[in-house]
């Protein structure tokens, strides 16, 4: 999946007439990581997809669908598809994020669902990004770190939160794994 979000990406910035040097400095990583990204041999990050679609002046939604339809949009658990995974330097993947609402094409949310495994909370497994996240625990128990506060949410609970400040979510116990109902909202 990340080559068909490289490629959207790359097709959108030759379209802005921007370089990668543009949208380097707007995600805040290199230039390199931007030409991964669009080779489809890196995986970026909802936050870093987040600013690259703020500077190219879309909704997230637009680099992550392919074809897209007006009106509702019925998801089954047989079609969600992987469309993000995040990885750190070497690291194993600890978010994996499945569409809720794909080709729709006039939304203002994100919906997923997010398989989430272990990851130290150090500085750079933080998030930050414009809007704002809802968080829905199905299985298990996450431990959202928030600036300088750590919350623990356990299966049925939620949190709500400004993602602007500083966060990184992860399970609370390093071999287990957690499934959420993810929300965010990024103003256009």
């Amino acid at each position: 999946m990340s080559d068909k979000i490289g490629s959207k990406i790359k097709q959108l910035r030759e379209a802005a007439g921007l370089t990668q040097d543009d949208l380097a400095e707007a995600a805040g990583i290199q230039s390199s990581k931007v030409a991964l990204i669009e080779s489809g041999e890196a995986s970026p990050t909802i936050a870093i997809l987040l600013k690259i679609a703020r500077r190219l002046g879309v909704r997230l939604g637009t680099i992550l669908d392919g074809t897209e339809a007006t009106g509702p949009i019925v998801t089954g658990t047989k079609q969600l598809v992987s469309t993000v995974n995040t990885q750190r330097s070497g690291e194993t993947e600890h978010l994996s994020f499945f569409s809720l609402a794909g080709h729709k094409s006039d939304r203002a949310m994100e919906p997923f669902i997010v398989k989430v495994k272990y990851t130290e909370p150090i500085k750079e497994n933080f998030s930050t990004h414009e809007g704002e996240e809802f968080l829905y625990v199905l299985e298990g128990t996450i431990d959202v770190y928030y600036g300088r506060e750590k919350l623990t949410v356990g299966e049925g609970e939620t949190i709500y939160y400004d993602s602007i400040v500083p966060h990184c979510v992860t399970t609370s116990e390093k071999d287990a794994t957690a499934k959420l109902l993810a929300v965010t909202y990024t103003p256009y």
